[in-house]
């Protein structure tokens, strides 16, 4: 099910909370989304938006399709398109975990950390990590450069 920010306070407080811009989504992602799910909670996607997707890339997927996509993903439940920050969201939703990669162990914004800390979620890290989207399309790139030439 797909949930408007608006939306976000009415959803069930007992879910996993994952997240990202899933631009390319790829099979750590799936990873991920199992271990979160593994958990024993309902999975909801946070999505980022395009805007942030820009930061990194121009978007292969627009914000729209993305969020169809993961929508129909079994392991996932709720998918939330976001266009604020992961903080903003997380004090909305309340959910009980927050679950990031390993590799975001150490790394997480302290804003983040210190909410969780506030509002009680558990923050946990699965050790999920197969492949990065930036580290697929930075290979993509590499590999065709000049081959359109």
């Amino acid at each position: 099910m797909i949930v408007a920010t608006s939306e976000l306070g009415s959803v069930p407080r007992g879910v996993a909370m994952v997240d990202g811009g899933f631009d390319p989504l790829h099979a750590g992602h799936i990873a991920y989304f199992r271990a979160a799910r593994a958990l024993g909670w309902p999975v909801l996607c946070n999505v980022s938006g395009d805007h942030y997707v820009r930061s990194k890339h121009e978007p292969l997927l627009p914000e729209e399709q993305r969020v169809m996509v993961l929508a129909a993903l079994r392991d996932i439940d709720h998918v939330h398109l976001s266009n604020d920050t992961t903080a903003s969201v997380l004090a909305q939703l309340r959910p009980a975990a927050y679950v990031k990669g390993e590799d975001w162990r150490d790394r997480l914004p302290a804003e983040e950390v210190q909410l969780c800390a506030e509002l009680g979620i558990e923050i946990v890290f699965v050790d999920t990590v197969v492949d990065s989207s930036s580290r697929l399309l930075r290979e993509y790139v590499r590999a065709n450069r000049g081959a359109h030439a």
